[in-house]
């Protein structure tokens, strides 16, 4: 048996979180693209004019992937600078190119044009997820378009609904996050080269006072690393509102997960609708019996913990004194990642229990028969005046029958006699009781409301982005 790693090893990534998603937040990713960042720089600022050979952009090129990470900790326990510390271990392996790497810039180019790049690379991952979630609950609710389940309200038995229009209650939640994420990723621009505060001051000094080149530039460097723009004003960063905005829609996406989450436990509760359940899963260490909720359960706790994060970019928004301030820097390093690995897992557990939900009809039917008399009395006395009977008398009559079926069912456990107490009423002789409780007659139109919302709402989403929605990820615990 292996013995367990010394340090504290983060369970988003050794256990919950895709591999994908993981490497988009690592090391690797991170500080390659700083060095693409220099080399856009250098390009940009080479065509505009400034003496950069064609040969010291090649050499930094061939080194963006060539990190020599214990050169840059040794680099930085120096400096105390984790930009300058890669510069150096940069200039390192490019010794022709070294004098002008980072040229005008501050720290905040390569660090927040880069936080812009995995951002938006991070939000398109999480709508694939989205996606293929989508995918998976349109095919249930399809499948059980007509299923007539129970209903609730305030946790009550209700007028009935179907278990289709129930996942399309599910499904919608995640089109309105959907619509979120969308606009998020519309509105993420790069920082651009902005300067020490917002001014472009040495980038002005290093043109010798020509505003359209320094303009230019800019232009040029979006280009480069895939932007179509820059945002218009900034301080040294870009403005912190972004990440409170990004991280909104992730607790978003969140809650919409944790309600479904929520919803299927006390499903499972009832026996009606269960998650997936390995053939040699183990419910309980010691009760054999038992079949727990546990993607469910895990799904909400993940969730739980998206939501409580994004109070976080909310306070540092709110806080960025003037220009900027630092105390952004730390809280980002941990906040940012951590909610798209989280909400990676949450997406991932989804699709896998939507997947694989297992439905019990004739549980949810014995449900359902348990309720449905005491719903189908208005329609049942209708029939009986329709057949000649007095309203008002016939009324009284179902009221004193259903208070003492009621009794019956609360204080003794009994099954519910409603009807057999009807049928034996000489007022209720001429009304059909089983007709009249036809569950069907009771869940209005949802099976079309499922149709028309799977056609027009989820189709087109699943035909526009059937190319991008990422495949089935393994729940790897």
């Amino acid at each position: 048996m292996t013995q367990p790693a010394e340090f504290y090893d983060n369970p988003l990534i050794a256990r919950y979180a895709s591999a994908e998603m993981s490497a988009l937040w690592g090391p690797k990713r991170k500080f390659s693209t700083w060095r693409k960042l220099w080399v856009a720089l250098a390009e940009a600022e080479a065509e505009l004019g400034l003496p950069i050979t064609a040969e010291q952009i090649a050499e930094l090129r061939a080194n963006v992937d060539q990190i020599d990470f214990a050169a840059a900790e040794q680099y930085e326990r120096r400096l105390r600078h984790d930009v300058m510390a890669h510069v150096h271990a940069y200039g390192d392996a490019c010794p022709k190119a070294r004098p002008i790497i980072h040229l005008g810039a501050t720290s905040c180019y390569v660090t927040d044009n880069t936080d812009l790049l995995l951002l938006r690379e991070a939000l398109e991952m999480v709508r694939s997820r989205l996606v293929g979630v989508l995918g998976k609950l349109a095919d249930f609710a399809r499948r059980h378009r007509d299923l007539a389940c129970l209903a609730f309200t305030h946790m009550q038995p209700a007028q009935p609904t179907t278990l289709g229009k129930r996942a399309c209650l599910w499904a919608y939640d995640l089109v309105l996050d959907l619509t979120e994420i969308e606009h998020r990723l519309e509105t993420i621009h790069a920082l651009g080269s902005k300067g020490t505060t917002g001014t472009q001051a040495s980038f002005l000094e290093l043109f010798g006072g020509d505003h359209a080149k320094v303009r230019r530039l800019e232009q040029l460097i979006c280009e480069k690393i895939g932007f179509a723009k820059s945002f218009p004003v900034t301080g040294q960063t870009y403005p912190r509102k972004i990440d409170a905005q990004v991280l909104a829609a992730l607790s978003g996406i969140a809650e919409s997960a944790h309600k479904m989450g929520t919803d299927l436990r006390l499903l499972q509760h009832r026996k009606e609708v269960e998650e997936p359940f390995e053939t040699e899963q183990i419910g309980s260490s010691a009760m054999a019996y038992k079949r727990n909720p546990m993607r469910s359960e895990r799904m909400c706790s993940l969730a739980r913990f998206v939501i409580s994060l994004a109070s976080s970019p909310a306070m540092t928004a709110a806080t960025q004194w003037l220009e900027r301030t630092l105390d952004d820097s730390a809280n980002r390093r941990l906040v940012i990642p951590q909610a798209f690995l989280a909400i990676d897992a949450v997406l991932i557990l989804y699709q896998n229990i939507a997947s694989g939900l297992v439905v019990y009809p004739r549980v949810i039917a014995k449900n359902l028969d348990a309720e449905l008399p005491f719903m189908a009395t208005e329609n049942i006395l209708m029939a009986a005046v329709a057949s000649g009977g007095d309203r008002q008398d016939l009324h009284e009559r179902i009221r004193r029958h259903s208070q003492a079926a009621a009794a019956m069912v609360k204080q003794e456990g009994a099954p519910n006699d409603l009807l057999d107490r009807l049928a034996a009423d000489p007022a209720f002789t001429h009304v059909d009781l089983d007709a009249a409780l036809d569950p069907r007659k009771f869940v209005g139109r949802a099976p079309e409301q499922v149709d028309e919302f799977l056609a027009e709402v989820v189709d087109p989403i699943l035909a526009k982005y059937q190319a991008a929605s990422s495949g089935t990820a393994e729940v790897r615990v």
